[in-house]
C-alpha cells in the first residue's frame, strides 16, 4: 500500500506539471496505518481527509464502520503527528435515533479533534444498499432541518465558516479541490466511476474496474460551464453570485428574489445574492425556483 501512493504520485508527476503549492488530498479511513501516512508525507501529499461520520459507537455500528470514536480520536492524533496540519474529516447528521442532543454530542467530539475542516453531510438510503432494503427510521423533516440549522450555528461559532453547503472551514482551510467544482473550473478524474470537465465537456470513466484495467473509455456526459450550471453550482457557496452575470434585471426576477429574501433564504448585497444557511438546507427548492425566471 505505501509503495502505491508513491508510484502513483511519481506517475502523476511524470505526465502533468504540477504546481509546487498544488493541494494533494488523500482520503483514508481511521484504520490508516502510520507507515501509509509516513509514505504519503514523503510522497508529497499535504492534506488527508478521514471518514469519522460521528462520535458514537453504537451509531458508527449502525453505519456499518468497523471503527471506533477511540480509534477515530487515535487517527487524527496520529495523522497530525505525522507532519500533516491541513485536515479534513466527514461527519454525518440526521442518523437513526439522533436528535439536537445527540448531534451536540457529536459536534463536540469533532471540536476537540482540533479539525480544520468539516465536511457534514445528510444520512440518505439509497437503493441497492443494506438500508435501501432495510431503511432505518430516520428523524422527520422538522428535525433534520432542526440538526442542519443546529450544526451550522455551532460551527460558525466555533470559527468555521459554512463556505458550501456541505463544507466548513477555518480560514485559509477551504478544499481548494471543492472550490474548482463549484467554481465551474476545469478538472480531470482518472479510474473508474471518476467524473472530468475539461475543454467544456463533462465526461465519465464507468464504474467497471475490469472494463478500465483492460481498456479504459470515457462516456460522454454533456456541455459544461452555460448558465444555468454556473448559477446552480455557485450558489451552493457562501459568496454567492453576481446577479450582473446572469441578465437577472428583469422585474419578476427582483420580486422573486425579495420574497426569498423576506423569508431569510437568501441574502442580497449591492448585485450579490447567496444563500443563508436556512437557504442551504433548502438549496433545491431555491434555486429551481430561481432557474425558472432566469434561465
Amino acid at each position: 500500500m505505501e509503495g502505491r501512493i508513491d508510484e502513483l504520485l511519481c506517475a502523476v508527476k511524470e505526465n502533468f506539471n504540477i504546481d509546487k503549492n498544488a493541494e494533494i488530498t488523500v482520503e483514508v479511513n481511521p484504520d490508516v496505518t502510520d507507515e501509509f501516512l509516513s509514505a504519503a508525507k514523503g510522497s508529497g501529499v499535504n492534506r488527508i481527509s478521514t471518514g469519522i461520520q460521528c462520535g458514537n459507537d453504537t451509531k458508527l455500528q449502525t453505519l456499518g464502520r468497523t471503527h471506533t470514536a477511540y480509534q477515530a480520536k487515535d487517527a487524527v492524533r496520529r495523522i497530525k503527528n505525522a507532519g500533516f496540519e491541513n485536515l479534513s474529516a466527514d461527519l454525518m447528521i440526521c442518523l437513526p435515533k439522533s436528535d439536537n442532543d445527540t448531534l451536540s454530542r457529536d459536534l463536540d467530539f469533532f471540536l476537540n479533534l482540533d479539525i480544520p475542516h468539516i465536511s457534514a453531510y445528510m444520512l440518505k438510503t439509497e437503493p441497492k444498499t443494506k438500508f435501501g432494503e432495510y431503511p432505518p427510521e430516520l428523524p422527520d423533516d422538522d428535525s433534520q432541518a432542526e440538526q442542519y440549522l443546529l450544526m451550522c450555528e455551532i460551527l460558525e461559532k466555533n470559527g468555521y465558516s459554512h463556505y458550501e453547503i456541505s463544507n466548513f472551514a477555518r480560514p485559509g482551510f477551504e478544499g481548494r479541490h471543492n472550490l474548482k467544482y463549484w467554481n465551474c473550473e476545469e478538472y480531470l478524474g482518472f479510474g473508474p466511476s471518476a467524473h472530468s470537465f475539461f475543454e467544456g465537456k463533462r465526461f465519465y470513466y464507468p464504474a467497471d474496474i475490469k472494463g478500465y484495467l483492460r481498456e479504459p473509455q470515457t462516456v460522454f456526459d454533456g456541455l459544461g460551464g452555460d448558465m444555468e450550471e454556473r448559477l446552480m453550482l455557485g450558489l451552493r457557496l457562501k459568496k454567492g453570485i453576481d446577479l450582473s452575470e446572469f441578465l437577472c434585471d428583469n422585474i419578476n426576477v427582483r420580486e422573486r428574489i425579495k420574497i426569498l429574501e423576506d423569508g431569510n433564504l437568501v441574502r442580497l448585497n449591492g448585485n450579490i445574492l447567496s444563500l443563508t444557511d436556512k437557504g442551504m438546507l433548502l438549496s433545491n427548492a431555491v434555486i429551481a425556483d430561481l432557474l425558472e425566471l432566469i434561465v
